[in-house]
This record gives C-alpha cells, structure tokens and sequence, in this order.
C-alpha cells in the first residue's frame, strides 16, 4: 500500500466507526447510512484510490473540477454526486457524468437538467437542497429552496423527462433559527422529508451531515452523509 492509499485507509475507518457508533446510538443499522465522500479539491489519483478501498460514492461541487476528474475515473464503478450551486450553462457538462445532482433549487434548473438529462440520453436523480435559514421565496446565501417550495420542485422533478425524485439535501445553516443547532435543522429536514415522501414514496433519500456534523445527521435519520476533509484530510486546492 502506498502511504497515500494507506492515510486514506486509515481516515476512512475512523469514519466509518463514527458512523457505526451514531447508527447504534440512534437504533438504526449501519447499512441504513451511506457514506459520500466528497472529493471537491482533491485530485482523480484520490478517486482512484477510494474506489480501490471500496468506495462507491464520491461528490463533486465545481463543474470545472467534476468534469475532467470524471472523464479521467470513467472506467471505476462510481456514482458521481453533484452537491454544489448549479449555473444553468454548467448543466449539460454536468448532466454527461453526475448521477444525482443534490442541489435542485428552482423551477429553471429542473428545465435546464430535463433538457440535458434528454440529450444525452440519461436519467438523473435530484435531490431538492432545502436551505433551512430561507425567507419564503426567497434563497439562501449558500443555494437550496425555502421549504415553502418543495412540494412544486418535487413535483416538477417527477414530471420532468430524463430526471428522478430522490429526496432531500441539506447543509446546516450558518444563520437563522437553526444556526448552531444541527440536530434540530436535520430533524426539520426529515419532517420535510415525510412530507415529500407521502407524494412522492421513492423519494427516500436524506443527504444531511459533513465532517463536523455526521454524528447528528444520523441520529436524526439521514440516508446518506458527505464528509470530505474526514477522509481526504489537509490536501493543496486544485487550480
């Protein structure tokens, strides 16, 4: 093993203990959490040694980043999460690798996905990102739909060709009622989520819960966690 894939080993099962011990904490089964890990800034030779330590789930939040890194991986048995803000010029690069873009947040994007989705030839499943410190209306600093709006995103979603409901992603908000209270926003998140689900029963994914923050995201029931610097560690930016 090189020392690379080694560190990478090692990051990894530290996670993955953090997760089997929020799971026990909160009754659930280790296999009811999937692990993102999320390789924005961190170089395709990273990929490769993830898929090669077993992971199967890696995100991506910069277009000029995801991109190249998913052509170069495009041989490894990969699901390419797209979790950043998403620019309408950007969605048709995106919708050629991605799997499931996170970060649906307005009715012009779900146009935007169901063209390209079409063009290529592809299916994408979307999660709509709920930002939880959101006026009604309005979107937050960092992306995502008030609460107010899932009920039309998601049903623009499922009726959109070539795209998927999934579910549901957060981040926890800097601001607002919820700021510094990450249970809370991910519990919010999961009664937004029963509420999706009573429309729309496949949309059952729950993507909440980072590095600093995975621990609450299980307890409060999500699917799936992205944790980046947990398993990449302090690595240089690209570009």
């Amino acid at each position: 093993m090189t020392d690379r894939k080694s560190e990478l080993a090692e990051n990894l099962k530290r996670v993955d203990e953090r997760i089997s011990s929020a799971c026990a904490a909160a009754g659930r089964e280790r296999d009811e959490v999937t692990l993102i890990v999320v390789t924005k800034t961190y170089p395709a030779s990273d990929v490769r040694l993830l898929a090669e330590l077993g992971i199967r789930h890696v995100a991506e939040n910069r277009d000029q980043d995801a991109a190249p890194k998913a052509g170069a991986c495009a041989d490894l048995p990969l699901n390419w999460h797209f979790v950043g803000q998403l620019q309408t010029n950007k969605v048709r690069s995106v919708a050629g690798y991605a799997h499931v873009v996170q970060s649906v947040d307005r009715p012009r994007l779900v146009t935007a996905l169901s063209a390209a989705a079409e063009g290529a030839g592809r299916e994408l499943g979307c999660l709509v990102q709920i930002a939880l410190d959101a006026e009604s209306g309005e979107r937050a600093a960092r992306g995502g739909a008030a609460p107010e709006q899932l009920a039309e995103l998601a049903e623009l979603v499922a009726k959109a060709p070539g795209l998927r409901i999934d579910g549901l992603m957060t981040v926890a908000p800097l601001s607002g009622e919820y700021a510094g209270r990450e249970q809370a926003a991910f519990e919010r998140l999961m009664e937004l989520s029963s509420r999706l689900r009573a429309d729309h029963p496949a949309a059952t994914m729950v993507s909440a819960g980072m590095s600093a923050d995975l621990e609450q995201a299980v307890a409060a029931g999500a699917t799936h966690v992205r944790v980046g610097t947990a398993v990449l560690g302090a690595r240089p930016r690209l570009g």
